[in-house]
């Protein structure tokens, strides 16, 4: 698969007060390679939503263009901040009714076993605690087979070990299968742990302010203080990205 190209010449709103509009998003251009994991990390209310829903096309209302080096359109799965499993589809079904109907479903098998939930395919979204939904739908993603994944702060809310948990299940599933992953997050933190690279977007209008490669060797990233300290090298080095998180 060739690189991922976003380039966001401007994306507007109408102005809340009198006429206008409101610049969301200027001048912002992206590319990410093949299998590359990319955190998008900016102060709250900067458009990372936006962005993301701009890629995923659910608002085709922006100037410029979002596809593939070959010109083709990315396939694209999507995990937001809610898992939004349907309440009256079992585990196992709410993963289903994502494949295409050509798709054989024995790369989910793998996966819930993967994910630790071979044993509750067939219970129901209401029986799952939040960090059982959150690898639910962690397991649908990636079933599809994404040529890029966009994941909206999927682990907000979750308590620190589950994160952890989580964070490291969805690590282990793209090294198998490393799709191209963009992943919005507030955390630095979680973005250096998870990351090849991260983007720093500016306040609205959104622009790219820094790019930084994370060279920490993924076994490192599980000790803490190896992290925090590419944290605190990052933030001497850079003091305005203090202010964007």
């Amino acid at each position: 698969m060739s690189k991922i190209v976003i380039d966001i010449r401007k994306k507007t709103y109408p102005a809340r007060h009198g006429s206008g509009e409101h610049v969301a998003i200027k001048n912002l251009r992206i590319e990410l390679g093949a299998g590359e994991f990319v955190c998008l990390v900016g102060p709250s209310g900067c458009g990372k939503t936006t962005l993301l829903n701009l890629i995923a096309g659910l608002d085709r209302q922006f100037e410029g263009v979002i596809g593939t080096g070959a010109g083709v359109a990315p396939r694209i799965a999507y995990m937001f901040q809610n898992p939004r499993l349907l309440p009256w589809r079992t585990v196992r079904e709410n993963i289903d009714l994502a494949l295409p109907d050509s798709q054989y479903g024995g790369d989910v098998d793998h996966l819930l076993d993967v994910m630790g939930l071979a044993e509750s395919q067939g219970q129901y979204p209401e029986r799952l605690s939040l960090g059982m939904s959150r690898r639910v739908a962690l397991v649908r993603a990636f079933a599809i087979q994404p040529t890029l994944l966009l994941m909206d702060e999927p682990f907000v809310s979750l308590d620190a070990p589950t994160a952890r948990r989580v964070r490291q299940l969805l690590i282990r599933v793209w090294q198998e299968r490393p799709h191209t992953v963009l992943f919005v997050t507030h955390d630095l933190r979680e973005a250096i742990t998870l990351a090849d690279r991260l983007l720093f977007l500016s306040a609205p209008p959104t622009s790219l302010l820094h790019e930084v490669t994370v060279d920490i060797p993924r076994p490192a990233r599980e000790d803490e203080a190896v992290v925090e300290a590419f944290r605190n090298r990052l933030i001497t080095g850079h003091p305005e990205i203090s202010e964007l998180l």
